[in-house]
């Protein structure tokens, strides 16, 4: 199977997150598929400074920056339809809610790029099915805004720790069509009519063997679904 990973940058707070994004790459490997990167050859909101998280006074590409992670091997998302691709994968990161949508910004009134929309779209037309990691169940929210299709995703759970609100994230998703359910770290949520696949990863207070384990799960998850 090829599975296409959707990248925003590099870096939690202004593109990828870089664990998922490694972790991921890594669990495709491990089950035996192939991943195939993709990136947005567009500057990125901004820059953070991951230290002391400051806005930096420089531009940065997002298709540039993600290649750091992907040691060059990625590809235009123009260049990508979805008949190269079995399934995609989106990590988390602030840059799915700075880049790819302006959700950190304006929550549920933002905008998308539009050729994340199309190729998100395109693949849940003909039947491909979706991962989103993290915080990027709002990419996919805000795609399929005002389209008739509600999709159902999690992206955390209130009752357990997390860094951000998550009440705040799901009022914003179910004001603009989706349904949500709460799932924590050990948990993924499957849509099994829109051949969506969530999972917390990084929205909950967790430790890397945590976010491996989430992300396997998945992973897993997307077989059984492929499988079916």
């Amino acid at each position: 199977m090829k599975i296409g990973v959707l990248l925003s940058g590099c870096g939690v707070y202004d593109g990828a997150e870089i664990q998922e994004t490694v972790l991921s790459l890594l669990a495709i490997a491990e089950l035996g598929h192939e991943a195939v990167c993709i990136g947005v050859d567009a500057d990125q909101f901004h820059v953070i400074n991951h230290i002391d998280g400051s806005v930096m006074s420089e531009k940065r590409n997002m298709l540039i920056e993600a290649a750091r992670i992907t040691r060059g091997e990625i590809q235009d998302i123009h260049s990508i339809q979805p008949a190269d691709i079995d399934a995609l994968l989106l990590p988390g990161g602030f840059g799915s809610a700075k880049n790819l949508t302006s959700w950190a910004f304006d929550g549920h009134n933002s905008t998308i790029l539009p050729i994340v929309k199309l190729l998100l779209i395109n693949l849940i037309n003909v039947g491909k099915p979706i991962v989103a990691l993290c915080v990027s169940p709002v990419v996919l929210a805000k795609a399929f805004e005002n389209s008739g299709i509600s999709l159902n995703m999690t992206i955390g759970s209130a009752a357990e720790p997390s860094p951000y609100d998550i009440l705040s994230f799901r009022n914003g998703m179910e004001q603009i069509g989706c349904t949500t359910e709460e799932k924590t770290i050990g948990e993924v949520l499957v849509d099994k009519k829109n051949r969506i696949i969530t999972a917390p990863c990084y929205m909950m207070e967790a430790g890397i063997v945590q976010i491996r384990e989430n992300i396997k799960l998945a992973l897993h998850a997307l077989e059984d679904l492929v499988n079916e």
